[in-house]
């Protein structure tokens, strides 16, 4: 038997991991690049044996990098969501964890030169057109990945990436609200339907029968919930203007409660058939977005800070993310200038990943 090697990169971003592809080392054709990406991570089978996925949506996550043509980015990063025992890829939705290692990612590939002790990466987010910049560790000209910066739900701790997120409002939808409202009623549940860096379906968890404090675990086997949110979920889509998203993992959900430990806010996040351990970064940014947003389903809610821009703190199951929101309130309403977070980022793996000949057959084979 003869297999295709395929150079990769495996990283850690954030909460989340998976392979980093330079793109031209891939299909461009969308159905055999969905093939070698289901490969790739095993798709179709919940331990993902057959690949490199962990058996959760956070570990089946591909990112693809290419050197950009807008001229105030440096770097294109294509995103793919692999599903776990389907064998499904989601090309709709962006990943901020995977993002965090996109900087890294890309100095290690040699598309992006070093500049300094500190690298600035300019980022094109190709899926949502949203551009983010990351500053990179770089002292002696090399990424640096340990430091002493700790982010809940990852352990240990390593250097920090920054992160500016701009141009993330209504990315996918065309609007902050993109059903007009603040607040609509889909079988009988107040929901907020809102686009910020990932278009997602909020609501109050004591308006399901929930604390908003249960774990992942409890939400992942309340089947009778999972069902409710799914059906309200898959009208939303329709209402955002996202069309038939049985298929898709957008839009999001999520449910909000108020906060215990001091933060603004506490949340729990859908990926969007399992309770996200953590928080996305992505929907970090749109969570704090309807916090902020009069008259969105988290008023009454929040603890809003003091003064602009706004520390967001966003209490998740394993602890909180810190979100910072340059934003104003007018006669307009909500309006998001930037959205900047710390995370972490390390280099797990390097080398060729090994998929079917069949995939690639222009490829050269090699012997496994």
């Amino acid at each position: 038997m003869t297999q295709t090697p395929v150079p990769y990169l495996f990283l850690r971003g954030g909460s989340s991991r998976g392979p980093y592809f330079n793109r031209a080392d891939l299909p461009e054709d969308r159905d055999t690049l969905s093939e070698l990406l289901m490969a790739v991570v095993g798709a179709g089978h919940s331990y993902n044996v057959d690949g490199i996925g962990g058996g959760t949506a956070v570990t089946t996550k591909v990112a693809m990098l290419s050197p950009s043509d807008d001229p105030d980015c440096d770097v294109d990063y294509f995103f793919a969501q692999v599903a776990v025992e389907k064998r499904e890829v989601d090309y709709k939705p962006t990943c901020g964890n995977m993002l965090v290692g996109v900087g890294p990612a890309a100095i290690e590939m040699g598309l992006v030169p070093v500049t300094g002790d500190e690298t600035r990466v300019r980022i094109h987010a190709v899926n949502t057109g949203a551009r983010v910049e990351a500053i990179v560790q770089t002292p002696g000209g090399k990424v640096r990945y340990d430091g002493d910066t700790a982010i809940d739900g990852v352990p240990g701790t390593a250097a920090p990436v920054q992160l500016q997120f701009l141009d993330v409002v209504g990315t996918s939808c065309g609007a902050l609200l993109p059903t007009g409202n603040a607040r609509d009623v889909i079988d009988g549940l107040a929901v907020t339907c809102i686009d910020v860096a990932m278009p997602m379906m909020i609501a109050r968890a004591e308006d399901v029968g929930l604390t908003g404090y249960e774990t992942p675990e409890e939400l992942d086997n309340n089947t009778a919930l999972m069902d409710r949110l799914e059906a309200i979920r898959l009208k939303a889509g329709e209402m955002m203007g996202l069309g038939d998203v049985r298929q898709s993992v957008t839009p999001k959900i999520g449910l909000l409660s108020k906060p215990r430990h001091g933060g603004a806010i506490s949340a729990r996040y859908f990926m969007p058939w399992k309770c996200h351990p953590t928080m996305a970064v992505t929907g970090s940014q749109c969570i704090a977005s309807c916090a902020l947003t009069p008259g969105t389903v988290a008023e009454g809610l929040v603890d809003r800070p003091e003064g602009n821009p706004a520390l967001m703190r966003i209490e998740h199951p394993s602890g909180h993310i810190d979100v910072t929101v340059d934003y104003s309130v007018g006669p307009e309403g909500f309006d998001l200038r930037s959205a900047g977070l710390i995370r972490t980022a390390r280099l797990i793996a390097r080398g060729e990943l090994m998929v079917p000949a069949g995939i690639l057959p222009g490829k050269k084979e090699k012997a496994a």
